[in-house]
């Protein structure tokens, strides 16, 4: 009975004040200004430079960061680039990377310590960061690295003045006037180089026996057969092949003795050496001279004995083959060193004024 009571009491409905009290204050509480949460005491600002407070890394307490980013001298991002993380004091590698395409590279939980970092990339410089430390929960980023261009290094082969020469030769034998006359014994060279006594008597083979040198022999052979030069020689094929002889034993007399024999006794330079500047009569005037002066091997300009020589001495030995008398053997030999100094000057002429613009091969090519 006493229990039914209570119970009935629990049901009874609740007075109308009550009901509008309880309304009043929970609509107050809801216009209450919501609270800002207050940030956690251990949150990680960001990363800051070298040298930056010690902050908290979740879930590595006693570990740090190193980060950092690699670029070229121009600020080109280098990717890729092989990062090495290296303990200071005991020298060795604690991790390695490589960095990214944006050029940068970052270490997680590094243990507190003294550390240098070692940079390289394929093409550059190597690169190394000078000791620094990193402390318990501290985050470094290092200043950007800038890889020059990689130092390249070579063989150096010692070259030789001689070598130079044959070089220079070696060109000279391609020099061809309408890319048919050799023109060999003529540098455009701006610093030619002395030429061995081996190098001399080279240079006068090379002429002697080119294929068009035994051609325009054949052709002046023909024309004095034709004009009936030298007519002890006869007609017919013995008197052309004693031309032909002839022709060809001036040649080579004139060639060896003037280029290659007197140019090494007297230590001088047979060839001739291209001016290209000045004005015409400068010019002229150089090239006349050539035919009694000529650089000598130790580079100062001589008197040409090698060129007058070499025409007398190839004058004297042409009598021992040209039909003549005794009186006749003399006019030969003045008249072939008067020709052969004369033609000299008149080649030399050409030489510098319009060879130089028909010769290919070689640096002839070349423009002046």
């Amino acid at each position: 009975m006493h229990r039914f009571i209570r119970l009935q009491r629990r049901s009874r409905p609740r007075p109308f004040w009550l009901t509008l009290g309880a309304g009043v204050l929970l609509g107050a509480v809801g216009r209450l200004p919501a609270q800002r949460p207050v940030p956690a005491p251990n949150a990680a600002p960001p990363p800051t430079a070298l040298g930056t407070p010690a902050v908290e890394l979740p879930d590595a307490p006693d570990a740090g960061t190193v980060g950092g980013e690699v670029t070229d001298i121009d600020g080109a991002l280098i990717p890729n680039a092989k990062v090495t993380l290296i303990n200071a004091r005991t020298g060795e590698t604690h991790t390695e990377s490589v960095t990214d395409q944006a050029g940068a590279y970052r270490f997680e939980r590094v243990p507190a310590g003294t550390y240098r970092v070692h940079i390289s990339a394929k093409g550059f410089s190597p690169w190394k960061v000078k000791d620094f430390d990193v402390a318990p929960q501290q985050a470094v980023i290092l200043e950007r690295v800038e890889l020059g261009v990689e130092e390249i290094t070579t063989a150096v082969t010692a070259i030789t003045v001689e070598d130079l020469a044959e070089q220079q030769i070696t060109n000279e034998e391609h020099q061809r006037i309408l890319g048919v006359l050799p023109n060999f014994f003529v540098s455009y060279e701006k610093h030619p180089m002395p030429l061995t006594r081996k190098q001399k008597f080279k240079l006068a083979a090379v002429v002697s026996v080119d294929p068009v040198t035994f051609f325009t022999t054949g052709v002046t052979a023909g024309i004095e057969q034709a004009n009936n030069n030298f007519s002890g020689y006869g007609q017919g094929m013995g008197g052309y092949g004693q031309r032909y002889a002839a022709t060809y034993g001036d040649k080579l007399s004139a060639t060896f003795l003037g280029a290659a024999f007197f140019p090494s006794l007297f230590h001088q330079d047979p060839r001739y050496f291209y001016l290209g500047h000045g004005n015409v009569v400068h010019r002229a005037l150089y090239a006349i001279s050539t035919t009694v002066m000529c650089k000598g091997d130790n580079g100062h300009w001589q008197p040409n004995f090698s060129n007058v020589l070499g025409n007398i001495g190839s004058a004297e030995i042409s009598t021992l083959y040209y039909p003549a008398t005794s009186q006749q053997s003399a006019q030969v030999r003045l008249t072939n060193s008067i020709i052969g100094i004369g033609e000299g000057a008149i080649g030399t002429l050409f030489q510098e004024f319009i060879l130089r613009h028909v010769t290919s091969g070689g640096i002839a090519k070349q423009k002046p």
